[in-house]
């Protein structure tokens, strides 16, 4: 597909550049910054992860916002406050300062990829979606390769504090929320969005998965992370090095993984990812060797590219009146699990990080059971093959 500059589609890339520049930074120093200056262990770095995802649980209270706001000028003020949450966070090396500033960050961050979805299944046409979610990813993996860069040269060459590094990256997504808001025009609605929330029954096979992915993703972003660096004692720059590989990976893959998803189907696609994910849960849990380990970190995030098989799904069974309030629904029902899991798998993590990774075998499966629900060609009235 081709992109014209000013477009919607040149646009959504730009914000997610953005937005990729500043979390890429923040959670690429996460660990190393919460052990080395907040000095957490695992039930603070617990307590940290779950108030960042309550910014996610409330993502509904964006369709209130939105009847004040247009869902476009929401989306700039969005990143200027994920940017502005970055930007503040090496200032505060204190537990309470490092919780306040994630709270804002993650606000930021949320609204955003709420906004983020909603008008990409609003601007773009079904046959290019799968593809197009596919350049998204590729486009935040080219800015996160700049962000891992950076921290590079500045951290490990230059010495630079942690403070200054998010100061930059910070800065970064601000300027480009400003640049967005001034050189784009307003892209008028395609159909009317509902602005009040919804929740139909029709969708629950969505709303089950969207909560599955929730829990499967803590796995993820907190757990395998902090594996990585406790267990085996990874530094800065070979977690930079880890995030290096994995988005130089999906800029080369993302894309054909979404085409791949338009090829195959939806079901199949899910069906794929969490058959995956059961083997590479089953090798955290198992896993003593630092090389092993990194090899299933960077399997587990290109797994990540299949969840675009989510949104094309909901895409195809959806009323188009009702995808600015689902999308804040749905991230709502992704983050509960969300909230609740660093905490109580923290508390896990201190007895035994292998539970911690057999309960996300156990969740994988459960997701697997689902993905079979899933018709081969879901639309409208045919959302789920049983219920």
């Amino acid at each position: 597909m081709q992109i014209k500059k000013k477009s919607p589609e040149f646009l959504l890339l730009l914000i997610s550049i953005g937005s990729a520049m500043s979390f890429a930074i923040w959670i690429n120093l996460l660990n190393n910054f919460a052990i080395e200056r907040a000095h957490f262990t695992g039930a603070e770095i617990g307590l940290l992860q779950s108030l960042r995802e309550i910014p996610g649980f409330l993502a509904f209270t964006l369709i209130f916002v939105l009847q004040l706001i247009r869902e476009q000028r929401m989306t700039y003020i969005s990143l200027v406050l994920l940017g502005l949450g970055t930007l503040l966070t090496g200032f505060y090396p204190v537990a309470i300062g490092f919780y306040l500033t994630t709270i804002l960050m993650s606000i930021g961050f949320h609204y955003l990829e709420t906004l983020q979805n909603s008008l990409s299944l609003q601007w773009i046409d079904k046959k290019e979606t799968p593809e197009f979610f596919g350049k998204i990813i590729a486009a935040k993996s080219i800015a996160s390769i700049v962000a891992f860069t950076l921290v590079w040269i500045l951290f490990e060459q230059l010495k630079l504090d942690f403070k200054w590094i998010y100061l930059l990256a910070g800065g970064i997504s601000i300027l480009i929320a400003f640049y967005s808001w001034h050189y784009f025009p307003h892209f008028p609605e395609k159909i009317y969005q509902h602005k009040t929330l919804i929740l139909r029954k029709r969708y629950w096979l969505y709303y089950a998965l969207q909560f599955m992915g929730g829990a499967r993703r803590q796995i993820f972003v907190v757990f395998a992370g902090f594996l990585m660096v406790e267990k085996f004692g990874f530094n800065v720059s070979e977690v930079s090095l880890l995030f290096l590989i994995n988005a130089i990976f999906n800029i080369f893959l993302a894309p054909r993984i979404g085409k791949l998803i338009g090829i195959i189907g939806e079901r199949r696609a899910l069906i794929l990812e969490y058959l995956g994910l059961i083997a590479i849960f089953t090798g955290y849990a198992l896993v003593e060797n630092s090389n092993i380990a990194a090899i299933l970190y960077i399997l587990d995030h290109l797994f990540f590219a299949m969840a675009i098989a989510q949104k094309t799904y909901f895409q195809k069974i959806a009323d188009p009146a009702d995808i600015a309030s689902t999308a804040g629904v749905s991230f709502t029902i992704n983050h509960i699990a969300a909230v609740v899991i660093p905490v109580i798998f923290g508390l896990l993590w201190i007895q035994s990080p292998m539970l911690v990774f057999y309960i996300g075998v156990a969740m994988a499966m459960v997701s697997l059971l689902l993905a079979l629900n899933v018709p081969n060609n879901p639309q409208a009235g045919k959302e789920a093959i049983i219920g």
